[in-house]
């Protein structure tokens, strides 16, 4: 609905605008950076508690602690431990790409790390088990059996996280309102806003039609990578 009752003209010319490309930029790579180090992070304890451990839901809990966690609060914690005079100010994250791609990462651990502990339980324990029978050391068998069995969940992981990433107000908001980056089409470093934090203001600003369509142009570019996504990534289409 929201893209349909948009009037063409103004689309095209918050398309062709420079400081709308830059906000819808940043939206896509930062969420992106955050993903890529979420799942890092969070493939191995994915898998340690897939296995199963003494504590381990305790930790699952904390795992799931930043659903329900008001994200402002989020936002504020990270700015006590990285801010300016912080627990630990040689890491000021304020205004600044890292402190968006944090408060990203903690807003969407819960859906990577979640992901893959499924993938990871879906596995026949009976592959692993023959692997190891025939040699294979603990690395060997993660290596060769068990991440390619589990790989489905892991990308699954990756992309709730850069999604959720990409919808994100609160956190980024209190951390990165104002980020400074690289912006390669421009080639230095330019100052802009998320786009969740960028359509508000432009609501505040400007009214309705403008940031409705640069809503539009949001969803219209979220679904087209979604549909890459479908095709590209997974073999048997659709998700797993």
């Amino acid at each position: 609905m929201i893209v349909a009752r948009q009037d063409p003209g103004l689309v095209f010319e918050k398309a062709t605008n420079p400081a709308v490309q830059r906000s819808l930029y940043i939206t896509i790579f930062a969420p992106l950076l955050a993903a890529v180090a979420t799942v890092a992070l969070g493939v191995p304890l994915a898998y340690l508690l897939s296995r199963g451990f003494p504590g381990h839901t305790l930790v699952e809990s904390l795992v799931d602690l930043p659903l329900v966690v008001p994200h402002s609060v989020a936002g504020l914690a990270i700015l006590f431990a990285f801010g300016r005079s912080a627990a630990f100010p040689d890491l000021n994250v304020y205004l600044g790409l890292a402190g968006m791609v944090l408060a990203m990462m903690f807003v969407s651990a819960p859906f990577a790390v979640n992901a893959a502990r499924e993938g990871f339980e879906a596995t026949d324990d009976g592959l692993s088990r023959a692997a190891r029978s025939l040699g294979a050391n603990r690395w060997e068998t993660f290596k060769r059996v068990e991440a390619p069995l589990a790989a489905r969940g892991v990308l699954t992981g990756g992309v709730l996280s850069w999604a959720r990433s990409v919808s994100e107000f609160g956190a980024v908001a209190v951390v990165a309102y104002n980020v400074s980056f690289f912006y390669p089409p421009a080639g230095e470093n330019v100052t802009s806003q998320h786009a969740p934090v960028f359509i508000y203001n432009t609501f505040t600003s400007q009214g309705l039609a403008d940031s409705g369509a640069i809503s539009a142009l949001l969803l219209v570019l979220v679904a087209v990578i979604f549909v890459l996504i479908r095709t590209v990534a997974y073999d048997e289409g659709g998700w797993p």
